[in-house]
């Protein structure tokens, strides 16, 4: 059969079954959870799976599914990657009226863009025609959130890392992929569709708990160590530093003060804090912690009190392959009009792509069929063609053109910036000694 067979049956059979999995989007919505804890979407996701008649691996790093399309070759091997996580976002119309959670990242589209291929892939029998290994794997706790609970977790050993990527690959649950692929949702504006070919910024995850001494705040301030306004220095002292930041390098620091004290009459004794350093390559988010835990030590230095600050791995930036991406914009054509892309956009935000780009080729292009800010109460998804079915058909396509032409593209693609080892080595050190 040729290419053009193979590509107009695939997206046929994602055509066919579009009703089928877009239920399944709306139904991940209504039932959003948080990461390491989804649960229910695990199902939705494995009942799909098998539907299809593929074994299902459940439970991979807690809650993760994973189902596997076979030839009799093994190369390529392909991951397609859908999220189940949600945001606690109390904010938003549609959010969980016990937990907060909400899907206002579209992770929901992503599992559905997934599975449409998953459809498209076996109900046309495509690895009876081309060789190759295709993973679909629902992966969790994409959002980098609850950090006192997923720290709970590591202290317990139940987790190595808190975010769901680094710790499948920490499991070793990438060391046979070649290359994996993700579709994000985006509101990519009036005029464009989709964003080829997007980048974003890695980060090192942040806990700080400041001490000081409680005390009758109206009788006698004077006998305790204010705590607050420990926290409160700490964050203009890295106000103070943030002309010291290279413009290109990205540096967002955005502290968030979680627990300020407990009652109004008491000098606070305990305050919480949590932030993020993000920024454009490993380097520079090292070299802007070290200045940041500097200003943080400062401010408790500065009112006598003590201060514990606990790095945590966070993510890499998400790098680009031109190869993949050249030939994910050549498969748009027919299913999104040319002047309605755009091929490069740069993003001060994380995702934990970023992690899987730097030691294999990934793909992280951005569909639009959504409306609002990633993470704002206005985030809903106005359509599910433009979010899930396009997409699918659009991704389905790009597998075909790697499996066929698969020496040559793997030839082309650039070498991975590390290797699992190195990789693993940076997390190390990301966190604190």
């Amino acid at each position: 059969m040729s290419r053009k067979e193979l590509k107009r049956k695939v997206s046929a059979k994602i055509e066919e079954n579009r009703a089928e999995i877009i239920k399944i989007v709306k139904e991940i919505y209504k039932n959003p959870e948080t990461g390491y804890k989804e649960k229910k979407s695990a199902e939705i996701v494995k009942d799909a799976f098998r539907d299809l008649n593929l074994d299902v691996e459940e439970d991979i790093a807690l809650t993760g599914v994973k189902a596997t399309a076979k030839s009799k070759s093994v190369f390529p091997n392909i991951a397609v990657l859908g999220e189940l996580d949600a945001v606690i976002l109390r904010e938003h119309p549609d959010a969980d009226l016990t937990t907060g959670a909400v899907h206002a990242c579209g992770h929901n589209n992503q599992i559905g863009i997934m599975l449409g291929v998953a459809y498209g892939v076996i109900k046309s029998k495509l690895l009876e025609e081309l060789s190759g290994v295709i993973n679909f794997m629902a992966v969790p706790a994409e959002e980098f959130i609850e950090l006192e609970y997923r720290d709970d977790l590591i202290t317990k050993g139940k987790l190595n890392y808190i975010g769901g990527k680094q710790e499948l690959i920490k499991r070793g649950y990438f060391d046979e992929i070649d290359l994996a692929m993700l579709v994000h949702s985006y509101d990519v504006g009036e005029m464009k569709d989709v964003i080829v070919g997007p980048s974003g910024s890695g980060f090192i995850g942040k806990r700080i708990s400041f001490k000081g001494q409680s005390s009758h705040a109206g009788d006698a301030p004077e006998k305790g160590v204010n705590a607050l306004n420990a926290a409160v220095l700490a964050i203009n002292n890295i106000n103070a530093q943030r002309e010291t930041f290279k413009d290109a390098d990205k540096i967002r620091v955005h502290p968030i003060i979680t627990k300020g004290g407990d009652v109004v009459n008491i000098v606070p004794g305990e305050v919480k804090m949590e932030s993020y350093v993000r920024g454009k390559t490993v380097e520079a988010i090292f070299n802007a912690n070290q200045k940041v835990n500097r200003a943080i030590q400062a401010g408790a230095d500065a009112v006598g009190a003590e201060v514990e600050i606990k790095d945590i791995p966070g993510y890499l930036p998400l790098n680009n392959y031109p190869t993949l991406l050249k030939i994910f914009e050549k498969n748009l054509e027919g299913i999104v009009p040319k002047e309605r892309v755009i091929k490069e956009k740069s993003f001060a935000g994380s995702f934990d792509m970023g992690d899987l780009s730097h030691i294999m080729p990934t793909l992280h292009p951005f569909f639009s069929g959504v409306k609002g800010s990633l993470h704002s109460k206005n985030f809903q998804t106005v359509d599910y063609d433009q979010a899930v079915i396009k997409p699918a058909k659009v991704v389905a396509k790009t597998i075909i053109d790697i499996l066929i032409d698969k020496n040559t593209i793997f030839e082309k693609l650039k070498t991975p910036p590390y290797t699992k080892e190195k990789y693993l080595d940076i997390l190390s050190n990301m966190k604190s000694s």
